[in-house]
């Protein structure tokens, strides 16, 4: 007998053919969103805030 392959839902409880009907509706919305002149702007924002965290944690 094969034996049957536990899905690891990472606690959530969710089921994975519910997990998978939410990213097919947000993963577009995001992509568009990232995509987007405001999404790109909002990214740049947060890469430089991460690049000052970063630097601020090595110099303590």
């Amino acid at each position: 007998m094969a034996k049957k392959k536990k899905v690891n839902d990472y606690g959530t409880g969710i089921p994975q053919h519910e997990m998978e009907a939410l990213v097919r509706v947000l993963l577009p919305e995001i992509e568009k969103f990232y995509a987007s002149e405001e999404g790109q702007r909002q990214f740049a924002q947060w890469k430089e805030e991460q690049q000052l965290e970063q630097h601020m944690a090595k110099a303590g």
